[in-house]
């Protein structure tokens, strides 16, 4: 497997130590680098500055504490967060026209994306119920989504229920890919480290780490996803009359 480098030249994969890993990025044109390198560092300088600004002005203002735009704060940092974990690599790689990414720094990249990944799905489902309570359980709505309540979930002071169901399956993905055996020629199609494509790799049995990764999807994924569809599917029944007087 080969690789151009900036200079035209061809830069084989068996000339980097084995505990490298290659991110082959969206294209192989050395023309094309530039551009992309123009595209993307705009697109996260600006997914950055608006996050930010969104933090900062719910922060700063006393009338936007409420539990709506607590959650939208929180959701704008796992964004920066979830952006920076695999962007700024890519632009580096880009920059000095080099794709390798140590076996360690891969791992590590791979759990911050899942962590901050599994985190926007958390955070969706749950503005997703504050909004079915405003709308269709007005007069619970302080019971509901008390201060305490949206402490325990992703408060600082108490141990966040967001944070422990989102870091449980990175975990549990990423701590057994130390224990897999790779081959020589590690490289991923990709810009990030994937959990799928990394397994592509390896040498020894990863039945167990597939099934592992199909069945954390299935209930990260699927779980979320099925609370945000229930609640505006419950919020729609609401605004056009189809719920009973009594409520949604």
């Amino acid at each position: 497997i080969t690789r151009t480098t900036g200079m035209g030249k061809p830069s084989r994969m068996n000339q980097t130590a084995i505990s490298d890993v290659f991110l082959l990025g969206l294209s192989e044109q050395p023309e094309e680098q530039s551009l992309l390198f123009g595209v993307f560092l705009g697109t996260y300088l600006f997914t950055m500055t608006g996050n930010l600004l969104i933090i900062l002005v719910i922060s700063s203002d006393p009338h936007l504490h409420t539990p709506m735009y607590f959650f939208l704060a929180n959701l704008s940092f796992t964004d920066v967060c979830f952006t920076s974990a695999s962007i700024p690599k890519m632009l580096a790689n880009i920059h000095t026209q080099s794709w390798t990414i140590s076996h360690s720094g891969c791992l590590a990249q791979l759990y911050l994306l899942l962590v901050f990944g599994g985190l926007d799905n958390c955070l969706l489902a749950v503005m997703a119920y504050d909004r079915y309570v405003v709308i269709c359980q007005l007069l619970h709505y302080s019971t509901a989504m008390s201060p305490q309540l949206c402490a325990l979930m992703l408060g600082a002071n108490q141990l966040p229920m967001c944070w422990v169901l989102t870091n449980c399956p990175a975990l549990v993905n990423t701590l057994p890919l130390t224990r897999v055996a790779f081959c020589a020629h590690k490289a991923i199609p990709h810009f990030y480290c994937d959990a799928s494509a990394l397994l592509k790799l390896a040498c020894s049995d990863t039945r167990i780490n597939e099934l592992r990764i199909i069945t954390t999807g299935l209930m990260f994924l699927t779980v979320p996803l099925m609370l945000i569809v229930l609640s505006y599917v419950r919020i729609s029944w609401a605004m056009f009359g189809i719920s009973s007087p009594g409520g949604c």
